[in-house]
């Protein structure tokens, strides 16, 4: 694939995390580690002296937050290709870290082959996620492009917010000052804006969308 060997960085406060990596990364015939460490700050002091082709980042590290690691190594070494190898995968931390501009995201549970896959796929300028965070991404914009899709006024997302509460149609009218009329309209126009058949239904699509 690579007819030169590529310098890898790896970043992981697990000893044994750190062990295999190496490990892994030096079996394979196109890279080679050229550090390994424990913490955001012995990467940074290698930094200055170095520029590996990759680094491999865990963002859960004790002295520094992975944002601001991130950023300090972009300063020293923008070329550098990053991936970040965690076992944060919540759906925002993901989100923070590739719109900060990380080249790829890998959850710690990724097989040893799909590590090395993933590698590849970002040195080729490709974005390159595991299958778990890879299937997290997609959720995320398909739930971003259902959100668009629905429409939620003002009116109705407080509405929807007293629905959510727990309180009746009259208290909510009595509380906006409206008519239970009004309110029964707005509560019909969000069922079916939703595509919800009663009320259990909305709040749960409701929270699914995070219009509440």
């Amino acid at each position: 694939m690579l007819h030169n060997k590529k310098t890898i960085a790896v970043v992981d406060d697990h000893p044994i995390v750190l062990d295999g990596l190496v490990q892994l990364l030096n079996s394979e015939d196109g890279f080679v580690v050229s550090g390994s460490f424990t913490n955001g700050k012995l990467l940074l002091d290698f930094l200055h002296s170095h520029q590996p082709d990759i680094i491999l980042l865990d963002i859960g590290l004790p002295d520094i937050n992975g944002i601001e690691l991130f950023d300090s190594i972009k300063a020293l070494t923008p070329g550098t290709v990053i991936l970040i190898f965690s076992n944060y995968i919540e759906r925002s931390a993901i989100t923070q870290m590739l719109d900060k501009g990380v080249n790829g995201y890998i959850s710690k549970s990724t097989s040893p082959t799909e590590i090395i896959r993933c590698l590849y796929r970002a040195l080729e300028g490709q974005l390159a996620l595991s299958p778990e965070v890879e299937h997290i991404v997609k959720s995320e914009k398909q739930l971003s492009l259902d959100a668009q899709a629905v429409r939620v006024s003002a009116r109705e997302r407080e509405i929807l917010l007293l629905i959510a509460s727990g309180i009746t149609s009259s208290q909510i009218a009595k509380k906006l000052f409206l008519s239970k009329f009004t309110v029964n309209n707005h509560r019909k126009n969000l069922l079916q804006k939703l595509k919800v058949k009663n009320v259990a239904e909305l709040i749960s699509e409701a929270t699914r969308l995070e219009l509440i």
